[in-house]
Formats: C-alpha cells, sequence, structure tokens
C-alpha cells in the first residue's frame, strides 16, 4: 500500500485523503457497473492508500451506499472517513412500469422526495447507515439544493427556509453530539456558497463546477470567502465532468453536457501546452485542484480498479514549473490561481 498525505477538513477532526474515490459511479450513472467491478474498485482504491470515500442515497437511489458500505464495513472503522449525503427520503416505489429511473442506468427501484426538514434529514441519515451497514459516517453533505436540481427562485428559496428553520437543527445536533465530525453543501454552480453560510455554520463545500483547468469562476469571491473563514473545498467532477480526462474529442461533454465550440477550443489550447511540456492533460487537471490550499480533497470517480490505477499515477507525475506560467502567459489561467510548486 502506498501512503496519500491527508487534509483537515474545515474546523473538523476529520482528515481526508487529499485523493479519495467518489461514489457516484457505483450507482450506475449513465452506464452499468457489475457488484465485482465495482468491488474491485473500491479494493484498488484501499490498496492504492485511498481511505475517503464519498456516496450519497441519490448515487442509483440507495445502490452505491449498498455497494460503499459492503466494502468499508469490512475494513477497520478508524481507518478511513466517509461522507455521504441529506436532502432526500426514499420509499420503495409503487409501480415498477412507470419508476424514472432519471440518470442512472439500473438503479435500486426507489422513488424520492425532497425534504430538508429535521424529520426529512434524521429519516434519510438514519436509511443511509442502515445502507451502508456502518454505525456511523464522518461527514454529511446537504445535496443538490441549488438551481440546477430545483431551476427557480421559488423552490430554491422555499428549500433554503426548510433547512434553516427545520432541518438545520438536526444537522448542527448530530456534529454537536459528535454523532459526525462535520457538516458540508453540494455545489453545483455559482452564487450558493456566499448564500450558505449567510444562512448556517458549515465546515465544507463539495463543489461540482466553477474551478478546474477551464474555469476559476471560484476563486475571487467564493473561495476566498471559504478561506476566510477555515471552510473547506472538496472538489467532486475533477475532470469537469469529461472533457479535462478525454480532451477535445468529438462528443466531449463539460458540466453534464456536451461541450460548446469555446469550451472545446479551450481545451484544445490547453492541452497543445500540456503536449508541449509532455504532461497528459488529466495530470494537470488533477494537479491543478491540490494546489489550492482551500481544497481539502478531490473525488475523482471510477468504474474499474486502472482508472484508479491511473489517477493516482497522474496525481504523481512530475509536470514542469514552467507549464503552469505558461498557461497563465496565455491567458488560460486566471493570474492568481495557485499552482503546484516544484516539478521537473
Amino acid at each position: 500500500m502506498t501512503t496519500i498525505p491527508t487534509r483537515q477538513v474545515g474546523k473538523t477532526g476529520a482528515y481526508v485523503t487529499e485523493f479519495g474515490l467518489g461514489g457516484a459511479p457505483f450507482g450506475d450513472l449513465f452506464e452499468p457497473i457489475s457488484e465485482e467491478a465495482a468491488q474491485q474498485t473500491l479494493q484498488a482504491a484501499w490498496d492504492a492508500g485511498v481511505r475517503y470515500y464519498d456516496t450519497a442515497p441519490f448515487y442509483g437511489h440507495g445502490k452505491s451506499e449498498h455497494r460503499v458500505g459492503q466494502f468499508l464495513r469490512q475494513q477497520p472503522r478508524d481507518q478511513f472517513v466517509i461522507s455521504t449525503k441529506v436532502g432526500r427520503v426514499f420509499r420503495a416505489t409503487p409501480d415498477l412500469a412507470t419508476f424514472d429511473k432519471g440518470a442512472w442506468a439500473a438503479p435500486l427501484p426507489f422513488d424520492f422526495t425532497v425534504d430538508f426538514s429535521y424529520d426529512g434529514i434524521m429519516r434519510s441519515f438514519e436509511d443511509s447507515l442502515q445502507r451502508l451497514g456502518l454505525p456511523s459516517v464522518d461527514l454529511l453533505v446537504i445535496h443538490d439544493l441549488d438551481y440546477y436540481f430545483h431551476q427557480n427562485e421559488a423552490r430554491v428559496s422555499a428549500y433554503l427556509n426548510q433547512l434553516f428553520t427545520s432541518g438545520w437543527r438536526a444537522l448542527d445536533s448530530l456534529r454537536r453530539q459528535g454523532v459526525i465530525k462535520g457538516v458540508g453543501a453540494g455545489i453545483n454552480e455559482l452564487g450558493m456558497i456566499p448564500r450558505f453560510l449567510d444562512l448556517v455554520d458549515l465546515d465544507f463545500f463539495l463543489v461540482a463546477y466553477g474551478y478546474n483547468l477551464l474555469t476559476q469562476e471560484m476563486l475571487a469571491t467564493e473561495f476566498a470567502l471559504c478561506a476566510e473563514r477555515n471552510v473547506s473545498v472538496i472538489i467532486g467532477a475533477v475532470f469537469a465532468s469529461g472533457i479535462l480526462a478525454t480532451g477535445a474529442v468529438p462528443g466531449a461533454r463539460y458540466f453534464y453536457a456536451p461541450a460548446s465550440e469555446e469550451i472545446l477550443d479551450k481545451t484544445e489550447r490547453i492541452e497543445a501546452i500540456c503536449q508541449r511540456f509532455n504532461t497528459p492533460l488529466p495530470a494537470a487537471a488533477l494537479q491543478f485542484l491540490l494546489a489550492n490550499p482551500v481544497v481539502a480533497a478531490i473525488i475523482p470517480g471510477a468504474l474499474a480498479p486502472a482508472h484508479v490505477e491511473q489517477n493516482i499515477g497522474l496525481i504523481r507525475q512530475p509536470i514542469p514549473a514552467a507549464l503552469w506560467s505558461t498557461l497563465k502567459a496565455e491567458k488560460l489561467l486566471v493570474p492568481d490561481a495557485p499552482t503546484p510548486v516544484g516539478g521537473a
């Protein structure tokens, strides 16, 4: 086993390996993965030194939690950190014929209701423990309370109000009692970090968009606010949902949609500079994220053991310092974006 450095999550007692494993693929996101492949992938991550695992009830409507729990409950509980999420409560679907699978290729047959109330969060938390088969989780994440999922201000405001007036009492109580170590919020877009911090005392954000090799929109205001309040960031969509792993190939995806011509062009320009310095684009994408001191961890997903092994190799690949200065000189990175020090 290799050792992966750990970083503290905000002011909590949770220390996560800076390279973790995201659990969305274990919910059969976009394509199915066999039980055997899921367990082999989790084992490969463990063997590589990964000790931080993230999952959610939403991932495969419970399937990811079942799979992650099946593996982790066979490991010493004091040797890993696990996060899961709250905000949806699941019940068996009444009609398999009309069951909505959403983006999941083969989810478990459970429907959900969005619920950020005290009772909803406690129900979600207890259900997660049972699906995982674990006596505890370390971190809870307020899941998808934003415009990406709820579409308009009326719904977002209503759910934020439900969280603030009811659900937050559950999360704060669990944290104060030491049942969990920290509370975070999942963010899919700009503008929600300041809004959350105005309402509740969070320890971290799990960010899917706004900070990667293609955009640093969150850096100047939102990440600065996190740094000021000692709130950590965990990066979920490390490859911007595809294009920073595949490059600007036909059909490349950016933030869960086909990449625009502007994004394809920018990716091609970044790729060309990476090639000049003999650096794989995905290596630059991963190492760029870890250079930011507000980032506690990155959590790429994986469909097979080889994906874990490849990503571990990418974060250890030497990258010349000149690559980063060239990206900034070409205005492909903002001037004050933190970049890795050292290099070949």
